[in-house]
């Protein structure tokens, strides 16, 4: 009898194992569906109206476009055929078991990855549709559309080590850093880049001039001048807005599909990290100068601005963003200013019942004369910037604006 217990309790343990193993199986799928959100994974491999993760979406660079790939289970045309092997190499040091891939695919931040986090991300893809949707070709100029070429280009420019806590900084500091520097690649777009077109660190997050807008300086030096708490920080990246303003060209998607999925405690990691403070800010006095009605400006904002943005620059809910405090308006250099006077900003839908009105385009409106004292008296009015731009800066600004729409077309 006492035989017959003890195998029917290894009975019992047997049968539990495959249970235990298939739960702990689970939980990474469901963890690597997290970091594939946080990651945009989806958002850059789907093309509108399309299937998830078959790829095909267009990133125009200043030597041609790259296409996402189909990354679905998809053995024929996604990565259902890679080893987690295949996987870890692809992510670490952006090389597919068909070769080289190009640094569209940020490689260069998602190496930091641990191997836990990596392995949730391949359980999690292998657990995905497979899209049977064939990958196109790119469409880069001589001598770029030639992969061998990477393997010289990573040799100099890519480091694969993975994240290295800083032992001087919290926990919390330290997972914002992973997060924000590792799957949010953060840095693609805000880092500005060498000569070789790699990230370049001296002048981390610094910002970078892309498709006609600039990718905001998002330093903490910047941030913490600008004003910004975390609070600030968790309204813009959750929901698209905050009394700082709001997102706009391709930061919008980014939002939309990956940091308003965040957990509240990787929120506040993040936060914590890009204003290099694990305490509580308070926020500071916002900047309103009073109207100057001698001032040429004032009759342009009149009649341009005031209308949706308030004669005092307070806003509207739900139709466009208050110039006061607002961090777009607030730069040493007026780029972004500049950038939606010109090209305007598009509807911007964050939920049912939030959201601003598009913005129109003055570009075939307003002279560079106008362009100029406009800019001049937004920034004399709700700023503590210089108001005293000349014609010539602003034509050159508006120039590097136009080239960086022209690249993006390429």
């Amino acid at each position: 009898m006492k035989m017959n217990v003890n195998i029917l309790k290894l009975s019992a343990l047997c049968l539990a194992l495959p249970l235990t193993a298939n739960a702990t199986q689970n939980d990474l799928v469901e963890q690597g569906k997290y970091l594939a959100k946080l990651g945009d994974c989806t958002a850059c491999h789907t093309i509108d109206e399309g299937q998830a993760n078959g790829g095909g979406l267009p990133f125009t660079t200043p030597f041609g476009i790259v296409y996402s790939t189909n990354i679905s289970s998809n053995k024929e045309f996604g990565i259902g055929h890679y080893s987690l092997e295949d996987f870890t190499d692809a992510m670490r040091g952006g090389v597919a078991p068909k070769g080289n891939l190009y640094p569209a695919m940020p490689y260069t931040s998602y190496h930091l990855l641990t191997d836990q986090d990596i392995e949730a991300l391949y359980r999690y893809f292998m657990s995905t549709k497979p899209v049977k949707q064939e990958n196109r070709d790119n469409d880069l100029m001589f001598p770029t559309n030639i992969r061998m070429g990477l393997k010289a280009w990573n040799l100099v420019n890519h480091d694969s080590k993975v994240f290295e806590a800083d032992a001087d900084k919290s926990e919390k500091w330290n997972r914002g850093s992973y997060i924000v520097n590792g799957l949010g690649h953060c840095g693609e777009c805000h880092t500005p880049r060498d000569a070789m077109f790699a990230m370049d660190q001296s002048r981390h997050f610094e910002g970078e001039l892309i498709g006609g807008a600039l990718a905001s300086n998002i330093t903490p030096k910047e941030l913490n001048r600008q004003g910004w708490t975390k609070q600030d920080l968790d309204d813009v990246l959750r929901k698209g807005y905050s009394r700082k303003g709001t997102v706009f060209a391709g930061m919008y998607p980014v939002v939309f599909h990956s940091f308003s999925h965040l957990t509240n405690d990787d929120m506040s990691a993040v936060t914590s990290y890009l204003l290099d403070n694990d305490g509580e800010i308070t926020a500071k006095s916002d900047t309103f100068n009073g109207h100057d009605k001698s001032d040429p400006g004032y009759d342009l904002y009149k009649g341009y601005c005031a209308g949706c943005h308030g004669i005092d620059g307070e806003g509207k809910p739900n139709v466009s963003p208050a110039l006061i405090a607002n961090a777009t308006i607030d730069k040493a250099v007026p780029i972004n200013t500049l950038s939606v006077m010109l090209n305007g900003v598009e509807e911007q839908r964050y939920s049912y019942t939030h959201g601003f009105y598009a913005m129109p385009s003055y570009r075939d409106t307003l002279s560079v004369k106008q362009l100029t004292e406009l800019t001049n008296y937004i920034r004399k009015v709700w700023t503590k910037q210089p108001s005293d731009l000349t014609e010539s800066q602003v034509q050159e600004w508006v120039d590097q604006i136009e080239d960086s729409i022209a690249d993006a077309a390429h």
